[in-house]
């Protein structure tokens, strides 16, 4: 995971902010620059326009750039030096020009917020081994109508792999049945394979479709 991936992970950048805090607009996308470490480098930032956002640092006395601070384990203490200042600018833009996501893949925030529109529940994230998994509740009743979690695509398809996030269902045994033929649908990770079914939260399925899967797993919570 790089640097950039490791501070944005479920931060979205808001375009409304970053013209403000300097950012200027081109054919790439937005750029911001500054000069660190008494002038002899200087860091360039690019957020394209889907919001992902990557850094570079060049010598400024060369003209060449630089990469030896994204060597992690690098005993230097100048390196460490460059890490941190190219650490605390990317910090910096984070904390003015983006919102804080609960999840990481925009899907899993999209299906959040139209449950949270929907039923009024929010997600709750019960467990510190796995910060990253949270569960939707009948506030009334208590149970469980779904559960997002994030992990490795392996555990679900041995012919990938790769983080992503996933939400399992409650529905009937032959509608589970029948959605396993279909692309986006796996047996449940983690949970009751006769009652519970995986969705895989990549845009593979609309929100929509899955939004009337979890209105079916939510109605099992109502007795």
């Amino acid at each position: 995971m790089t640097i950039e991936e490791e501070l944005l992970n479920k931060v979205k950048i808001d375009f409304n902010k970053i013209s403000e805090y300097g950012f200027i607009k081109d054919n790439s996308g937005y750029n911001y620059s500054k000069n660190i470490m008494n002038n002899t480098f200087r860091v360039n930032i690019v957020i394209d326009n889907n919001g992902i956002l990557k850094g570079k640092i060049y010598d400024l006395s060369f003209g060449d750039e630089y990469t030896n601070f994204r060597i992690e384990n690098s005993t230097s203490s100048f390196i460490k030096q460059v890490r941190k200042e190219f650490k605390n600018i990317l910090i910096d833009i984070i904390n003015n020009c983006s919102t804080k996501e609960k999840f990481t893949y925009e899907q899993s925030n999209r299906i959040t917020k139209l449950i949270k529109e929907q039923y009024g529940d929010n997600p709750e994230f019960k467990w510190q081994k796995f910060p990253n998994y949270a569960i939707f509740r009948n506030k009334d009743s208590k149970k469980w109508y779904g559960i997002i979690m994030n992990l490795d695509k392996g555990k679900l398809d041995t012919k990938d792999t790769g983080e992503i996030e996933i939400i399992n269902v409650k529905l009937e045994p032959n509608q589970i049945k029948k959605l396993l033929k279909k692309k986006g649908f796996y047996p449940a990770y983690h949970m009751n394979k006769k009652n519970w079914i995986t969705i895989i939260l990549n845009d593979t399925i609309e929100d929509d479709y899955i939004m009337k899967l979890i209105e079916k797993s939510y109605s099992y919570t109502l007795n």
